[in-house]
């Protein structure tokens, strides 16, 4: 943890005021089992960025009240209420004063229940806010030990720069894999209906030696795609991977959304392996690619399967691609969320 040379603004009241943001994610590139340095089995997964959405976070802190005597807004964020309880400890140790109670409220436009990272953006936004009304601010590798402690598993929302092989579970990178993903269009949709995934519920799945072989291979071609910006190598790995996560997920829709892939000139499709989000992947300088994305969306349709929104992953230039969504989900939210409608805003 790095302390920021500045005081904590005072909110309203002149109590010490934080605030933290954190983005989402459109599901995995690549998930599986992989060998870290020391040749040990780690679950890991490299992420698809997504501007948009995202968790904002605000902590008034209360100095002199008992740290347990915290307030959440909207109330039923578990995962968040842990995240600022760990961070209030750890930033109070480091500043030498007595942790104490406060209030957190948080807001957000991210859906839950889709595998778009929605907690782990809570509680990162959480994290950093409690972190700013300290006057510090976090190491990535901080926050990702404080989110694996929240939530027990966690996506890599916490870094900035290209993209990485992430060790969920331990909150540690595996591998940076360069500076930047290819350029991409994805092209959003839900399968299952948008329904949420309850990955408790899912089958056990223990790979074997087989496995890890097969997703080290994966990660190599990764690695080379994002090397050479091969847009169409990086498909046919997020396409290998999505479909080795149909052992345990099962979605019906899965080989019609391939087959319009492949129909489409489209370089590959990703899915959410923890979720319902899905996404057909698109060479941004392919010929027609625009033509070829509008009848991507016309055969989603075709088929029953609900578009959400079409962006591209190039930052670097203009957002110039109006993916409107065509069709939303609301749903009840789970224990540990507030109700948020399944609808991912068209940029």
């Amino acid at each position: 943890m790095i302390p920021v040379a500045r005081p904590a603004v005072p909110g309203a009241g002149g109590l010490p005021t934080g605030t933290g943001y954190a983005p989402c994610h459109h599901g995995e590139l690549l998930q599986g089992v992989f060998l870290d340095d020391d040749g040990r089995r780690c679950a890991g997964l490299v992420t698809l960025p997504m501007a948009g959405p995202g968790s904002g976070a605000e902590f008034v802190r209360d100095p002199g009240t008992p740290p347990g005597d915290l307030t959440v807004v909207p109330t039923g964020r578990a995962k968040a209420a842990r995240a600022a309880r760990l961070a209030v400890a750890a930033c109070a140790e480091l500043s030498h004063q007595p942790p104490c109670g406060g209030e957190l409220r948080l807001t957000g436009d991210i859906p839950v229940g889709l595998g778009m990272g929605s907690s782990t953006s809570d509680v990162i936004a959480t994290v950093r806010a409690v972190a700013d009304s300290y006057g510090l601010r976090l190491t990535p590798g901080t926050a990702a030990r404080l989110a694996v402690r929240a939530e027990l598993a966690c996506d890599p929302l916490m870094l900035d720069g290209g993209p990485v092989l992430f060790a969920q579970r331990e909150g540690r990178v595996l591998e940076a894999l360069g500076p930047a993903l290819p350029p991409l269009v994805v092209v959003g949709c839900l399968l299952g209906g948008g329904a949420p995934v309850d990955t408790l519920a899912l089958p056990a799945y223990e790979p074997g030696d087989s496995d890890v072989r097969a997703y080290e291979r994966l990660r190599t071609l990764l690695r080379r795609a994002v090397a050479t910006g091969d847009v169409a190598l990086l498909g046919e790995v997020a396409t290998a991977s999505a479909r080795r996560g149909q052992r345990v997920l099962r979605q019906p829709e899965f080989e019609t959304l391939v087959d319009i892939a492949h129909r489409e000139g489209a370089a590959g499709v990703q899915i959410a392996h923890s979720g319902a989000v899905a996404g057909v992947l698109f060479d941004p300088a392919a010929p027609g690619v625009r033509h070829r994305v509008r009848r991507c969306l016309r055969a989603l349709d075709a088929h029953g399967i609900p578009a959400t929104r079409t962006f591209t992953t190039d930052t670097s230039t203009k957002e110039l691609w109006n993916g409107p969504a065509h069709r939303g989900v609301d749903r009840p939210a789970g224990p540990d969320t507030s109700r948020r409608p399944a609808r991912l805003p068209a940029l």
